[in-house]
């Protein structure tokens, strides 16, 4: 399978509410970044749907992500959008602070149509996963469930097989694709031995 140039810079971003655990005041939210093409994911926990917390995060996965990312797509939500107000529908303004941060960087910011979160539903099918990697037991402390997430996701880059990549886990993948087509890359892919614990996604 060879990677489509088209498909591999195409983004898909959604925020899912996590449970409020024993030592938490509040319940937190886990930020999901899955790209089209390569099914590579990167996620961090994060305690508010802010478009401050959404800018910040969407910096981050342009930092992480080993490819040049050209479009992203979310919901409507207005962590993501300012396109819905009071008074109904209109165009985005371009003011909201996630649409900054994807202008400068020259990344498109697509809206889902209202109505149909199918729409985003690469995202949504591994949100599934995570809720049902969270069902499997109880959590003592913020800190056992955001490891959990941590080792979840290094898991599945890395050594889950996607049926849309030939039975390849993403990391394995885009080695093989890096090999092809290195213009599509802008870091070298290497195997992570172990999962970056690296503690909540929240700025200090």
């Amino acid at each position: 399978m060879k990677p489509n140039p088209h498909e591999t810079s195409k983004s898909h971003i959604d925020i899912k509410h996590l449970p409020q655990m024993p030592d938490e005041d509040q319940k937190r939210y886990l930020y999901v970044a899955i790209d089209r093409a390569t099914r590579w994911v990167y996620l961090e926990v994060r305690s508010s749907q802010s478009a401050k917390d959404t800018q910040a995060f969407m910096k981050r996965v342009e930092e992480e992500a080993p490819f040049t990312i050209r479009t992203v797509l979310t919901d409507n939500g207005k962590s993501f959008t300012d396109r819905f107000t009071v008074g109904g529908e209109r165009k985005p303004s371009g003011n909201h602070l996630f649409d900054q941060e994807c202008q400068n960087h020259g990344i498109e910011h697509r809206l889902i149509r209202p109505g149909r979160p199918q729409t985003n539903g690469m995202v949504e099918r591994f949100n599934g996963r995570i809720s049902d990697v969270l069902a499997t037991r109880r959590y003592d402390s913020s800190e056992d469930l955001e490891q959990t997430l941590e080792r979840y996701c290094w898991l599945y880059n890395h050594h889950i097989p996607q049926k849309a990549l030939h039975h390849k886990a993403p990391i394995a993948a885009m080695k093989e694709w890096q090999v092809e087509r290195p213009e599509l890359f802008t870091q070298a892919i290497v195997n992570q031995t172990e999962p970056d614990i690296a503690g909540a996604g929240d700025d200090q």
